[in-house]
């Protein structure tokens, strides 16, 4: 099934934000709703881990 929602995104300028839903929409359709959760939930509450992350990222 597909779902619509409406959702606002804080962007500098309109490409970052159209970039910011392709990525988010990327990550939606390969991440199962329990990876998605935890990774938002490390994102919230572990700096350390998404520094990490960051850095590996090249980002």
């Amino acid at each position: 099934m597909k779902y619509q929602y409406t959702m606002t995104i804080e962007a500098k300028t309109e490409p970052e934000a159209d970039a910011k839903m392709q990525a988010l929409t990327t990550l939606a359709s390969r991440l199962s709703e329990k990876e998605l959760s935890k990774l938002a939930h490390v994102i919230k509450h572990d700096p350390v881990k998404t520094a990490l992350a960051k850095k590996y990222l090249g980002v």
